[in-house]
């Protein structure tokens, strides 16, 4: 499987998960692995628990780039999607902060509504900036 198939599943967890709040992240992620036959990965594993793990960071950033939008308002497409981007840029230094913008954008433009994309790539500019000020 590429980055970019492992990516689209780990977005495609995260986005689900906003419907399944019965279920515990583990849950979703053993039938996700059944019914997908994705199998173990260690891309999957690793964004969608460490996404879970810092949802209260990750929306924090998120918040403070959104323009006065709760992350609440923002579609679960794209708040799936910007929430996988900043985990990548925080916590996974070996991907380049471009190419995890750049992949967001893609889910966005593939699975939301285009005028999605515009607001989304304007939060995660902002985002990445934020990151990489921090990390000077």
């Amino acid at each position: 499987m590429t980055r970019k198939e492992a990516r689209e599943e780990a977005f495609r967890l995260l986005f689900e998960t906003e419907f399944q709040s019965e279920s515990s992240p583990e849950e979703i992620y053993a039938r996700s692995t059944e019914n997908r036959e994705v199998g173990e990965n260690d891309y999957i594993r690793t964004v969608y628990f460490g996404v879970r793990e810092h949802l209260e960071e990750l929306d924090g950033i998120m918040s403070r780039h959104s323009n006065g939008w709760k992350p609440s308002r923002i579609s679960p497409v794209s708040r799936s999607a910007i929430r996988l981007c900043i985990y990548e840029m925080l916590y996974m230094p070996e991907i380049p902060n471009a190419v995890s913008l750049n992949e967001a954008i893609e889910l966005v433009k593939q699975f939301d509504d285009g005028k999605m994309r515009a607001f989304v790539n304007g939060l995660l500019n902002g985002a990445k900036n934020e990151i990489e000020a921090k990390a000077e």
